[in-house]
Parts: C-alpha cells; sequence; structure tokens
C-alpha cells in the first residue's frame, strides 16, 4: 500500500481534532473507532473481508503501513475469524497516540507542550495541513448535501463518525440534526463500514459479549437495528456512565 493516499484511521483523527483547542472530540470512543478504520482499511486493501459478523484474514501479505501490518497480523495469529466485536473493543493502548504521532511526522500536525493545573505535562496537537482537514471534511459534506453514494472510504468514514459520536462535533446544534441524520444514513452505503460501525456502537452499548442473531435480510446486507436507525449515538454511547465531557485532551500519559 502506498503512503500517496491517507488511511481512514488518519482521516478520522483528523476529523476528531479541534483546530482550536488541540484537543480530540470523543476520545474514548475514538479509541474504538480507531480500531474499526484499521479494519476498513485492510479490508479495502484486499487482507480481510466480512464472514457474517467475523473478520477474516483473506492474505496475511504486508501492506507496507506498520500499524496496519502490525493489527493483519494479530488478526493472523488468531487463526480463525474473529467477531468484529472483540477485535474492537479488545486493549488498543496508545493506538490514538501513535496515529498523532505519524500524523505529526508527516507534518499534517504538530505537538504544543503544556500543563494541566500548572503541575502535569500534556500535549495538545495542532493541526498544520488544514487544507487536507477541509478536504476531508468537504467529501463529508458533499455526501450529505447531494445524497450521491459516495466512494467506499468516504462511506466508511461517515459510518465511522457516526458511530464514535463525531456528528454533534460536525454539524452541531439544532441546525445541524438534518446533516446529523444522512451522516447517519451514509452508512448503508459500504457493508464493510456499515458493519465495523455497528460494532463499535456495540461495544459502546456494551453489547459485545452478545452474539448477534442471523441477519434476515439476504447476503451482504448490513443489519440496521430499529432503534439504532432513529437516535443518534449521544456524544459516544456511555459517556453518561462515566462521566466524560465532549471534549478531553490528549495529554502524556
Amino acid at each position: 500500500m502506498g503512503r500517496s493516499r491517507r488511511t481512514i484511521p488518519e482521516e478520522l483523527l483528523l476529523l476528531a481534532l479541534d483546530p482550536t483547542t488541540g484537543t480530540t472530540a470523543q476520545p474514548q470512543s475514538l479509541d474504538l473507532g480507531l480500531a474499526g478504520a484499521q479494519l476498513v482499511e485492510l479490508a479495502l486493501a484486499g487482507r480481510i473481508a466480512p464472514d457474517g459478523d467475523r473478520i477474516a484474514v483473506v492474505m496475511a501479505r504486508p501492506t507496507g503501513d506498520p500499524t496496519l501490518d502490525s493489527a493483519l497480523e494479530l488478526l493472523r495469529r488468531r487463526g480463525s475469524p474473529v467477531r468484529a466485536v472483540h477485535w474492537i473493543g479488545g486493549p488498543r493502548l496508545g493506538l490514538r497516540q501513535t496515529y498523532l504521532t505519524h500524523l505529526e511526522r508527516c507534518g499534517m500536525v504538530h505537538a504544543v507542550a503544556g500543563q494541566m493545573c500548572g503541575v502535569l505535562p500534556t500535549t495538545r496537537y495542532q493541526a498544520t495541513e488544514t487544507a487536507i482537514s477541509r478536504e476531508i471534511r468537504a467529501r463529508l459534506d458533499n455526501a450529505i448535501r447531494t445524497g450521491v453514494p459516495p466512494d467506499p472510504r468516504t462511506a466508511a468514514l461517515a459510518a465511522l463518525a457516526h458511530a464514535v459520536g463525531l456528528g454533534k462535533h460536525l454539524y452541531p446544534g439544532n441546525e445541524g440534526r438534518s446533516s446529523r441524520s444522512r451522516l447517519r444514513d451514509l452508512i448503508r452505503h459500504d457493508p464493510m463500514g456499515g458493519l465495523v460501525a455497528h460494532a463499535v456502537m456495540d461495544v459502546q452499548n456494551g453489547a459485545a459479549a452478545q452474539p448477534r442473531r442471523p441477519q434476515a435480510a439476504g447476503a451482504g446486507a448490513v443489519r440496521q437495528p430499529a432503534a439504532r436507525a432513529t437516535a443518534e449515538p449521544a456524544g459516544a454511547p456511555g459517556q453518561s456512565r462515566h462521566g466524560h465531557g465532549r471534549m478531553a485532551r490528549v495529554g502524556a500519559r
């Protein structure tokens, strides 16, 4: 895989970065979204494929992206298809920081050191290539505005943005309600993105331990639960349980 094109995890992280504060929106659910975005990127690269609600490795050849190849190798070592919710819900310590560090090396963000309460060291990340962030956002805006089915990468990015709760960050307030609704609807345009996005939401809702019921629709269809079709992920399900706000600093731990 060449590095001339940004990966979906990188684009998801750039979408989540607040250009003013240098913090990431929905930090906890974003970590799940990055793990899911890796699956989508590997599927687009022809390395994995959905097998019901599971993920199977179909080609173990490295992609050339070290972070994706690490995920691919872990999947290969499983020896059999793994449920998407189990993969996404597994430990992914440092994944967000890994991608932030990569974006910094590529010159797309720069780190700003600071302190919390005058004592604890923190690091914020400011986007330097704002044109790239605008281009990513424009792709989503165009898909939402025109209603034209987007390409698989944009559809998957939209599905993940909805799943991690970025809708209210990207399209805030009552005026953004219709855009958030259309962002959610884009989930149907990419089966793999839809599978992964639903898995991300299932993990947040504590449903990872429950096996999915067999799909009633035809092969390849993405199940759209009725409750999920009408409700937005109100800033990452589970925030009310843990007391996290919509924004959190990305700090050195």
